[in-house]
């Protein structure tokens, strides 16, 4: 039984379609992500989840239980929000017990479960502080203390990081996740960092105008993206969508006539390679360097192949200089087409042109 089922879920304001007919579960003690651009409906999702927005149409189900219907209070969740919610006038400790001060849960049961949640985030010696006497992440773990301590089986967290610097978001990330697993709860987190998701998720729900792009572990959405969308928002930089042509013997890059990407029709249809799969080589296709962005660990080069623009990630320094030309190829297996009109995978593509298995 699934701990999370959203079924045919829709929400709309009006004129105003914030979902439009989600559908996903969320096995026991999962970590999923809900991620996407803002404005695609993420949020509204997680508080329709949580019943803080009613269902337009469509069912909830907790625990195998239809909530659809049921206030918050009922579902059995505790939820973490991007602005913590913390009541500036309560201690660390009075903000963490308060929901189990309103649930009149005993003082006994009180004392026990603040202090197993305090030494699980390492609060104990912040316990009689006020939240601004707090960095950034104590106050975070202080939010995650409430919503800990509640003891629910589910948890929802919206955005909980977006407020942290870079360096302490990486730190929690890791934290959250070694906390999900060790308390076994299934865990819902919305975010619009393609990074959060893609190193914490068990699996990735995407989402686009209110819409499920594609539902997938984070390894198969990377590996096999379902539309120009989706491989486009994975991988830093983006995948690279290259307008293919017709050739005298095969599918080219639009504005070349040579170096064919696969033996059949290249109209109406695009071409993803993500960068790091490119290579320079000494005979591909014909391209010529237009810029380089040195990192460090690597480069980001900027190429011109007829009318499309090829972005290359290369390890360390590339001794080249801009303007220069280069030739550019990468592994039949790091192909992805797609058609030009919807964006749709068409993996049938290359399986006729005898690329893919």
């Amino acid at each position: 039984m699934s701990a999370i089922s959203v079924q045919q879920v829709s929400k709309h304001w009006a004129a105003a379609r914030a979902v439009e007919d989600i559908s996903f579960e969320a096995e026991a003690g999962a970590f999923v992500v809900l991620l996407g651009p803002s404005g695609c409906g993420k949020s509204t999702t997680l508080r329709l989840i949580a019943g803080l927005e009613s269902v337009t149409s469509g069912r909830v189900l907790i625990g195998g239980v239809d909530v659809t219907a049921l206030p918050p209070s009922k579902r059995r969740i505790s939820m973490v929000f991007q602005s913590y919610a913390l009541f500036p006038h309560l201690s660390v400790a009075e903000n963490i017990l308060f929901g189990l001060k309103v649930r009149k849960v005993a003082a006994a049961e009180q004392r026990l479960r603040l202090a197993k949640t305090a030494e699980t985030l390492g609060l104990a010696q912040l316990l009689e502080r006020k939240p601004s006497q707090l960095s950034g992440g104590q106050q975070q773990r202080v939010a995650l203390g409430r919503a800990i301590i509640a003891e629910t089986q589910v948890c929802l967290m919206d955005e909980p990081l977006s407020n942290l610097d870079a360096q302490l978001r990486h730190d929690m990330r890791r934290e959250i996740r070694a906390l999900q697993q060790a308390l076994g709860v299934t865990m819902i987190y919305v975010t619009h960092d393609q990074t959060e998701a893609m190193s914490m998720a068990d699996r990735v729900i995407l989402l686009r105008a209110g819409r499920v792009e594609q539902d997938a572990a984070p390894a198969d959405l990377y590996a096999r993206p379902a539309s120009v969308f989706a491989a486009r928002f994975i991988g830093t930089p983006p995948m690279n969508i290259i307008a293919l042509a017709d050739g005298a013997q095969g599918a080219v890059i639009k504005g070349t006539q040579e170096g064919v990407v696969y033996r059949g029709p290249g109209g109406g249809m695009l071409l993803g390679v993500r960068p790091e799969d490119i290579q320079l080589v000494e005979s591909g296709v014909a391209a010529k360097l237009e810029a380089i962005e040195y990192l460090g660990a690597d480069s980001i080069l900027v190429c011109k192949a007829g009318t499309e623009t090829l972005i290359v990630r290369a390890q360390g320094k590339v001794a080249r200089a801009p303007g220069t030309a280069v030739q550019l190829a990468w592994p039949r297996e790091a192909m992805h087409i797609f058609e030009a009109a919807s964006g749709a995978r068409r993996d049938d593509v290359l399986v006729a042109a005898g690329v893919a298995a």
